[in-house]
């Protein structure tokens, strides 16, 4: 049996007396798309950093092809990022550069590849996310929402990364927008042969762009399976979650008036 190709294991967080991550366990094979739920405020967003090794666990392993990951350092954590590629919430363009710039941002500072060779390959990136080259002489400012989240996935996937991380992929975009996002993301993963680790609470594009679901709710993975089965999880806080109710097991902290 191969081994995964992220491996988390009793994976723990807390910030004070908060305890964020309580144990998390979660195998994502190689070529698997994987989608963490969950409400806003339970963890998912540390999870993810966890991962890419921008916060450390307190406790737990957290292996990538069966290295572990979480005490790398200098070297070591350079060749283990040099396999991720990530598209951030916000998109997080730099709006100084121009888009192809943006997209070719890893090759150039990370590669010390030529700028010239780096914009070719920003081109075709664009290219492969449904914008034309004359996209690349614009800045962000110029493009709508839904034009600059086709740059961010440009960018993630512009080393050809093994792994790709994406942390909401369609918030802030209208449902119509979110729905070609998800349809390029799917493209581009498979395209690449990528493992890909998703966060989201939007459950249109968990079900679109996952092979698997995993719930994360009180710090801890509550249901995890195929996309196939979340509508019948037996679980009554997945079940509220992805049908949007405000009652059920699930409390929302709202003051009433």
């Amino acid at each position: 049996m191969t081994s995964p190709k992220i491996s988390l294991h009793g994976v723990t967080k807390s910030f004070g007396a908060k305890k964020v991550l309580q144990g998390i366990d979660l195998d994502v094979a190689a070529g698997e798309s994987v989608v963490v739920i969950g409400g806003s405020g339970t963890g998912k967003s540390v999870l993810l950093k966890c991962i890419l090794g921008l916060m450390r666990p307190d406790t737990g392993a957290i292996t990538i092809d069966g290295e572990e990951s979480v005490d790398l350092s200098g070297d070591g954590r350079a060749r283990i990022m040099r396999k991720f590629g990530m598209l951030f919430q916000g998109g997080a363009l730099f709006d100084s550069l121009r888009v192809w710039e943006n997209v070719a941002f890893g090759p150039i500072q990370s590669d010390g590849m030529a700028p010239a060779k780096a914009r070719d390959i920003a081109i075709a990136k664009l290219g492969n996310v449904g914008l034309g080259p004359e996209i690349g002489e614009l800045y962000p400012s110029e493009l709508s929402g839904g034009m600059q989240k086709r740059v961010a996935l440009a960018r993630a996937i512009a080393r050809e990364p093994e792994i790709i991380f994406f942390d909401e992929p369609t918030t802030g975009l209208d449902p119509i927008m979110a729905d070609v996002i998800n349809d390029l993301i799917v493209k581009c993963v498979s395209d690449l042969g990528a493992t890909a680790v998703s966060i989201t609470h939007d459950m249109a594009s968990a079900r679109k762009i996952g092979h698997r679901i995993a719930m994360l709710y009180d710090g801890k993975l509550i249901w995890q399976g195929p996309v196939a089965d979340i509508d019948r999880s037996g679980n009554a806080h997945v079940d509220q979650f992805i049908h949007g109710r405000a009652e059920g097991p699930i409390q929302m902290q709202v003051r009433k008036l």
